[in-house]
């Protein structure tokens, strides 16, 4: 790539950036007419867009299959059943309903993907703040970030902890030891923060409305067919990678969605049709193209270049070069998807570390898993990096681009300020919690 397709490339992108954060321009326009002017420069070529539908299908499989079985659920009446449940247990009080949204969201996005989740909760979380009288767009935001940060209470609870995890040939079991304490400071560390950035919500108090009594399910069949399909999927998320003929998260959520279709095709509810018109397809339109972006800030070659600078700035201070990790990594996980940024990233990593002679050139194959206690944080520190940084704008992670959909498709778009409003304080509090976690990380492991 010529140096005026670089300076091209990172233009196109900051100009997309702004026009987001501006608003001076729909998200999706914008990352269209990005990705159009990459095309137009011949800076995204053939090869590029194999490179970047291959790194983009899973997550855009993850996200179709949840919204298609959420749409599905959404005509059981299941979710009206489970929200006034939720509702009750409120009592009224804005602080137990953001209490107990973060108990109901960050258990599942321990083990689904957290974008699913989103799509799965959002239904009862909008109905229970609706019932209350309350602005949802608050509680959306929130439930995203907690999504995204219970994403590091287990290896397989974000695309890009498992990446890192699996890179270097971590268990599930070493990943419980060394790094699910950090996922759940990180988590803990919301609920102070509450009171600050909500507290309109927080000290809320309001009389529950009659208690009407809960409608029959007119279809039950249906809705059981319904939770079979739920079911089906939950487990194969748990399990699909250790059957036989391995299944990953992708493949399980085309299998949830082509289920769930059938489902609405046999029982004859509605057509076929009205489910996938009511896809959010704008959401997967504008996340696709920022994979496109990505592969192109990737082709320029400037992360990869980090490896060489990272020995010249930190030798072989290690836990120098994780909080850089975590800071560098996590303001561009903000900014980009961090399933590209961190595998880009972890070349960077491994790289630095063959330099400082940690380890030999064989770190650099996929299968080395030789680590050195002493370097293990570094790793860490990546996954902290890029799975919190996403918290802080809302085109950080998948999980917040959902949720932004969705309270524009209930009337309440979000714009990029008011939810750095939130994301912000979150992440960088969430942040300074897993650089302190690290560094005892470094002290413990001498």
């Amino acid at each position: 790539m010529t140096d005026v397709q670089i300076y091209t490339t990172m233009a196109v992108f900051g100009v997309v950036i702004l026009a987001i954060a501006f608003d001076l321009i729909d998200m999706a326009v914008a990352a269209l007419l990005g990705v159009s002017v990459l095309f137009g420069f011949n800076i995204l070529v053939e090869d590029d867009v194999i490179a970047a539908v291959k790194t983009a299908g899973g997550p855009l499989a993850l996200l179709f299959g949840g919204m298609v079985v959420a749409r599905t659920l959404a005509g059981t009446g299941i979710f009206d059943r489970i929200g006034t449940v939720y509702l009750r247990a409120t009592k009224g009080s804005g602080k137990r309903f953001l209490l107990l949204l973060i108990a109901l969201v960050a258990p599942l996005c321990a083990f689904l993907p957290n974008a699913t989740t989103v799509i799965l909760l959002a239904p009862i979380i909008i109905r229970v703040a609706v019932a209350l009288g309350i602005d949802f767009v608050g509680p959306m935001i929130l439930t995203a970030i907690v999504s995204n940060s219970a994403g590091l209470l287990t290896l397989v609870g974000d695309p890009a902890t498992f990446l890192v995890g699996n890179s270097i040939g971590m268990s599930f079991g070493q990943y419980l030891h060394k790094v699910s304490l950090g996922g759940l400071l990180s988590l803990l560390v919301l609920i102070p923060l509450l009171p600050i950035l909500m507290p309109d919500l927080w000290r809320l108090q309001r009389p529950l409305p009659p208690h009407a009594s809960d409608k029959p399910f007119q279809r039950p069949w249906f809705a059981v067919l319904s939770l079979a399909v739920l079911a089906v999927m939950v487990g194969l998320f748990l399990i699909g990678e250790d059957l036989p003929i391995p299944i990953g998260p992708p493949a399980v959520a085309i299998i949830g969605a082509s289920l769930a279709l059938l489902v609405i095709y046999s029982v004859k509810v509605e057509p076929v049709d009205n489910v996938l018109r009511d896809i959010d397809w704008k959401t997967l339109v504008f996340l696709g193209c920022i994979f496109f972006l990505v592969q192109a800030i990737t082709k320029t070659g400037l992360l990869q270049s980090f490896s060489l600078k990272m020995y010249e700035w930190f030798g072989t201070e290690f836990a120098l070069a994780a909080l850089a990790l975590i800071a560098g990594i996590g303001l561009l996980s903000s900014l980009l998807a961090n399933i590209p940024v961190v595998a880009a990233s972890i070349l960077m990593v491994k790289g630095y570390l063959v330099a400082v002679e940690a380890v030999s050139e064989a770190a650099l194959g996929a299968h080395f898993t030789d680590w050195p206690d002493a370097v293990i944080p570094v790793f860490i520190s990546m996954m902290f990096g890029a799975t919190l940084g996403g918290n802080a704008t809302m085109i950080g992670a998948s999980a917040n681009i959902v949720s932004i959909g969705i309270c524009a498709q209930n009337g309440k778009p979000v714009t990029f300020a008011r939810w750095l409003r939130y994301g912000l304080p979150f992440t960088a509090c969430q942040l300074a919690v897993s650089a302190l976690y690290v560094l005892a990380l470094f002290h413990f492991s001498r």
